[in-house]
């Protein structure tokens, strides 16, 4: 459920095979490592065709400026292959998915570009709605969390599967990127916790 961050993928690897995946690749992984560097307001295209060793002219022709870089990395992003925790309960697969926000997120190092990213999109439409897009998908993904929990009998059938994911790593954005506190897996599995004895008492059935 995490954002893309510096060093996780090599090159090429998303789509393997064909040249024009290999450079959107290699120009994705410039983009994370200048909004780690730099943050938004410093990457460049410039930077990027350097870093990535792919012509400034193909960048600018491809990409546009910066915003088309930053749109494309986040959708390159969410056409990998992620796909939400299964441990066989709604208590441990709530918990996986919060320790994977503190394991992105919890680390400076680590939370660099996708911390970047977010702060892209209060500076453009254009991250803004590529940010908004990689979630929505995200969170889609996650709704099988849900599904699962109410086959198994763990939570009422009528369930909102998107509030429920959402309210799991909601505590942990607001302190990392609002009051600019640590995380940890302690506050990770509060969080779940939290989810999914609400979830048993039925606070994610429709109102009325």
């Amino acid at each position: 459920m995490q954002l893309p961050e510096t060093g996780s993928h090599t090159p090429g690897t998303v789509r393997p095979g064909g040249r024009t995946a290999r450079t959107r690749a290699a120009v994705r992984d410039a983009v994370l490592t200048g909004l780690a560097e730099h943050g938004y307001p410093g990457l460049t295209v410039e930077y990027v065709a350097e870093l990535s060793g792919v012509h400034k002219t193909t960048v600018y022709r491809r990409w546009g400026s910066v915003e088309g870089l930053v749109a494309d990395a986040l959708q390159l992003a969410g056409e990998d292959s992620w796909t939400p925790p299964d441990t066989g309960s709604l208590d441990g697969d709530l918990r996986a998915l919060a320790r994977e926000v503190t394991e992105t997120f919890g680390d400076a190092p680590t939370a660099a570009a996708p911390t970047a990213f977010v702060a892209a999109a209060f500076q453009s439409r254009r991250a803004a709605e590529a940010l908004h897009d990689f979630y929505a998908e995200r969170f889609a993904r996650c709704e099988s969390v849900v599904t699962r929990a109410v086959e198994r009998g763990e939570a009422p059938l009528g369930t909102d599967a998107g509030a429920v994911v959402r309210a799991v790593s909601a505590p942990l954005f607001f302190r990392v990127l609002i009051t600019r506190e640590p995380i940890g897996t302690p506050l990770a599995d509060q969080s779940a916790a939290a989810v999914a004895a609400a979830v048993r008492a039925g606070a994610y059935l429709p109102a009325g």
